[in-house]
């Protein structure tokens, strides 16, 4: 290339005439496709970039091949300038493979209930990223009742009756009682034919032996009749019926109600009373001491210690439908 610039005009010509008819021969006798080495790929794009008119002289690969080859190039520099240089620590491998297990092991479960039992493991990591390794699958309450639900949720309690079918088809009534300042759960009651006598022994059974609460919630369900009335006012007790129509007033048993469906009553056949009784009682235990509420900060009802230390183990409950995890 230097000692072509100092060659003269006509010379160069005839030379680039020679050049090319021999290119057009070797066309005529050469296969269709050609092997180009990366020099030869990196020497065309150069010649393209510095002298963009030099395409009209092209013979054995097309212009768009040119155009191809240096839009690779492009791609190739900018994913080399834009690779990982550091950032947050990666998940150790021992926590996403927990992460998935308790993901598979608990189908009901969400990312918020799994970083919970990780955070009372001891474990701290982002409810995000354990969204991200988690397996895939496929009317809030006025203002002014959530303030007074606030200001008095620890002297509140709330109870509504839910119905639930038997393997004979036979319809069942359970009375659940549950606090407002902890969420928890302070009785179940089951029976067939529930009357007003029946539902105020379960309330003296929940809260006789205990601090009595100042309000209690319900709904206008006839079955609260004049004894059970007769019953809180010598209890001390003031009651609060919510309006007709109106069960987001009683949101909390109502969102429990749906929990004990959604988590428990939905996968099991229901045998009789005792056998529902023996169920409810059993979810009353979890949820009581080990499932984590977000009202809570992911904590349950009756406080968990968190445990740093230890061979993590996992505890099946109500035959294996929830877990528990602890450490021993």
């Amino acid at each position: 290339m230097v000692v072509d610039l100092f060659r003269s005009r006509a010379t160069l010509e005839a030379e680039i005439l020679t050049l090319r008819q021999q290119i057009n021969v070797l066309r005529r006798t050469a296969p269709t496709k050609h092997a180009f080495r990366t020099i030869d790929r990196l020497i065309f794009v150069g010649l393209y970039w510095l002298f963009p008119k030099v395409r009209d002289a092209l013979a054995i690969v097309k212009p768009e091949t040119v155009v191809r080859w240096h839009r690779a190039g492009f791609r190739s520099y900018w994913r080399w300038r834009s690779r990982p240089r550091g950032g947050w620590p990666t998940v150790p491998l021992d926590i996403r493979k927990l992460i998935r297990e308790m993901s598979i092991a608990n189908p009901l479960w969400g990312a918020p209930r799994i970083h919970g039992e990780l955070l009372k493991l001891g474990i701290e990591i982002g409810q995000t990223s354990v969204a991200k390794y988690m397996t895939r699958r496929r009317g809030p309450p006025s203002q002014g009742w959530k303030t007074f639900l606030r200001n008095h949720a620890d002297g509140i309690v709330a109870m509504d009756l839910f119905v639930v079918p038997t393997i004979s088809f036979r319809l069942l009534y359970g009375l659940l009682i549950m606090g407002h300042g902890r969420r928890q759960i302070l009785w179940f009651g089951v029976t067939s034919h529930p009357s007003a006598e029946w539902i105020a022994n379960q309330l003296v059974e929940a809260c006789g032996w205990e601090q009595t609460p100042r309000y209690l919630i319900r709904d206008r369900d006839g079955a609260y009749g004049e004894v059970f009335i007769r019953r809180l006012r010598s209890m001390g007790i003031r009651d609060r019926p919510t309006s007709p129509r109106s069960p987001w007033q009683n949101g909390y048993a109502e969102r429990l109600i749906g929990s004990i469906r959604r988590e428990c009553l939905d996968y099991v056949v229901v045998f009789g009373e005792r056998h529902l009784r023996h169920v409810l009682l059993s979810y009353m235990n979890y949820y009581n001491e080990t499932r984590t509420h977000l009202s809570l900060d992911k904590d349950a009802p009756l406080s968990r210690t968190v445990q740093r230390a230890g061979r993590i183990l996992r505890l099946p409950i109500l035959g294996g439908l929830h877990h528990q995890y602890v450490r021993i």
